[in-house]
C-alpha cells in the first residue's frame, strides 16, 4: 500500500477544490487532490453553465485564466415561460452573467490548481476518512488506479459534492457539523447539450419553463447562439419525474430544436437547501455543493464555492500556522461564508419551500403579474419590498391567487427576520446551539405559512 504524506488532502476536483487547492498550494503548503475520474474526464460535470457572478473569482485563480471558457458573456435577463397563461415574462439578473463551456471550465481550473502547486491524483476513489482517537480527521483511504492508497493529511477537505459520501464516514457526533442532511433536499437533475441548425432567438437570456408540478423544471442556457445546455430537474421531495423522456417531449414540441445534434449528456444532483449551519469538525472541512453553498432559487453555485474554497484555503492556513486543528480555530470559515453569501441562500431557502408547497397554477398566475424587479430582488438577492401596496396592488390584478399572495408576504417577512438573524452568525461554536435553536423557531412560522412538511 503506498501512502502519501500532506499538508491538506482535498476530495474533488471541482471549483471549490481547486480554489481551496489553489489557495493553500500558493500559501506553500503540500497539497493534493484526490479525483476519481480519470485526466480526460475530470472537470466533466453535468451542469447548467450559466455563472452568475462571473465579474469576481479569488485570486488563486483569476478570472483571467478561466475566461477562455466563458462563451457567451450577452445573456442579462431570464425568461420565464408560462404556458398556462400563454406569456413569458423577463427578468433582469443583477450583475456580470456568463454561460460557460463547463468541461474546459473544469479543465482550466485543474490546471490553475497545478499551476499554483497542487498535486493531481486521478482515477482515485475514496473509501473511507481516517480519524485519531480524538476523532479528529487525519486522512484518508482510497483506491487509485485498482490499488490501495492512504493521504496522511493535517486537514481533509470535502469537495466530493451532492451527498458527499465522506460526511457518511466521519464520526460527527461531538462536533457542530451539520448531519441535519437527507436526499428531499436535494434535487435530481438531467441536462444535454445540443446543437441546434439556426441561432436562437433569445441568446441574451436564460430561458425557465415550469413542468406541471412546482417542483420540477425546465431549463434552456445558450451557451452560443447555436449550443443549448438544456435541462430538466425535480425536487427529490416529488415521485420521480423521468427525466430523459421529459426532456424529449418538450423538445420535440419546440421548432427551433428540429434536427438538433445531441453533443453531451450528463446528469446530476443539487441541493436546493439554506447552507450547512456548520461545515467544519476537528481536522475536516466540506466546502461547495459539499456544504449547500448553492442558490436554492436558481440552482448556481459556482461563484460561492470558488469563494468558499478560498475561506476554506485561508481557515486552514491559520490553523497549520498555528498547530490548531480544532473547530474553534477552523470557525472563521462558516462565519466568512455566512457573512458572504450564507445569510442570502438561507433567506432563499425560504421562498424554495413555499414555491414546492404551492400550487403551479397559483405560482405561475403571480409569476405573471408581480414587477419584473421585485422577481429578480427575490431570485438573486434573498429580499425584496413586497409592501402591503404591492400585495393591494397585484391582488387587483391577481383575481384567485388572493390566498398564495397573502401567503407570499408573510413569507417574505419572515425571510427577512431570517436573513437578520443570520447576520448574528455566532462568532464561536459556544454559542452555536442557541442560535440554532432561535433559527428554527423562525422556520416552524415558515411551515405554518407554507402547510409545507418539514425541510430539515
Amino acid at each position: 500500500m503506498t501512502t502519501h504524506e500532506v499538508d491538506v488532502a482535498i476530495v474533488g476536483a471541482g471549483t471549490s477544490g481547486c480554489y481551496a487547492a489553489a489557495t493553500l498550494a500558493d500559501a506553500g503548503y503540500d497539497v493534493v487532490i484526490a479525483e476519481r475520474k480519470d485526466e480526460e474526464e475530470a472537470g466533466h460535470i453535468a451542469c447548467g453553465d450559466a455563472l452568475k457572478g462571473a465579474s469576481s473569482f479569488p485570486d488563486a485563480i483569476p478570472k483571467e485564466h478561466i475566461e477562455p471558457a466563458f462563451t457567451n458573456t450577452e445573456v442579462d435577463h431570464g425568461r420565464f415561460e408560462i404556458p398556462q397563461l400563454d406569456t413569458t415574462v423577463d427578468i433582469p439578473v443583477p450583475g456580470e452573467l456568463a454561460v460557460i463551456d463547463r468541461w474546459e471550465y473544469g479543465r482550466l481550473l485543474i490546471e490553475g490548481a497545478v499551476d499554483a502547486g497542487a498535486e493531481l491524483h486521478y482515477d482515485t476513489v475514496v473509501k473511507d476518512v481516517k480519524q485519531d482517537e480524538s476523532d479528529r480527521v487525519v486522512g484518508l483511504e482510497a483506491i487509485r488506479k485498482g490499488d490501495p492508497v492512504e493521504y496522511d493529511a493535517e486537514m481533509v477537505i470535502d469537495a466530493a459534492g451532492a451527498l458527499s459520501i465522506l460526511q457518511d464516514k466521519v464520526d460527527l457526533e461531538e462536533s457542530t457539523f451539520d448531519t441535519n442532511v437527507t436526499y428531499s433536499q436535494f434535487c435530481s437533475a438531467y441536462r444535454e447539450v445540443v446543437e441546434v441548425e439556426e441561432p436562437v432567438d433569445w441568446s441574451d437570456a436564460l430561458v425557465f419553463k415550469p413542468t406541471e408540478r412546482a417542483a420540477g423544471y425546465l431549463w434552456y442556457f445558450p451557451r452560443t447562439e447555436t449550443e443549448i445546455n438544456v435541462g430538466l430537474g425535480f425536487q427529490m421531495t416529488e415521485e420521480p419525474m423521468q427525466l430523459v423522456e421529459d426532456l424529449r417531449e418538450d423538445l420535440q414540441d419546440r421548432p427551433e430544436f428540429q434536427g438538433a445534434d445531441v453533443e453531451d449528456k450528463l446528469g446530476a444532483a443539487l441541493p436546493t437547501r439554506r447552507p450547512y449551519d456548520s461545515a467544519v469538525a476537528p481536522g475536516y472541512v466540506a466546502v461547495g455543493d459539499a456544504a449547500g453553498h448553492v442558490n436554492p432559487t436558481t440552482g448556481g453555485g459556482i461563484a460561492g464555492a470558488a469563494y468558499a474554497g478560498k475561506y476554506a484555503g485561508e481557515a486552514i492556513i491559520d490553523a497549520l500556522e498555528n498547530d490548531d486543528m480544532s473547530e474553534a480555530r477552523l470557525w472563521e470559515y462558516n462565519e466568512r461564508v455566512m457573512d458572504h453569501f450564507g445569510a442570502r441562500y438561507a433567506a432563499l431557502d425560504v421562498y424554495n419551500i413555499f414555491a414546492t408547497a404551492a400550487d403551479v397554477d397559483d405560482l405561475m398566475g403571480l409569476l405573471a403579474v408581480l414587477p419584473v424587479r421585485k422577481l429578480s430582488e427575490a431570485l438573486y438577492e434573498g429580499s425584496t419590498d413586497v409592501g402591503l401596496w404591492l400585495k393591494l396592488k397585484t391582488a387587483v390584478k391577481s383575481v384567485g391567487h388572493w390566498d398564495t399572495i397573502y401567503d407570499l408576504y408573510q413569507t417574505k417577512s419572515i425571510a427577512d427576520e431570517l436573513m437578520a438573524h443570520y447576520e448574528s452568525y455566532p462568532s464561536d461554536p459556544a454559542a452555536f446551539e442557541q442560535w440554532r435553536n432561535e433559527r428554527d423557531t423562525l422556520m416552524d412560522r415558515v411551515y405554518e405559512i407554507t402547510g409545507a412538511d418539514p425541510k430539515y
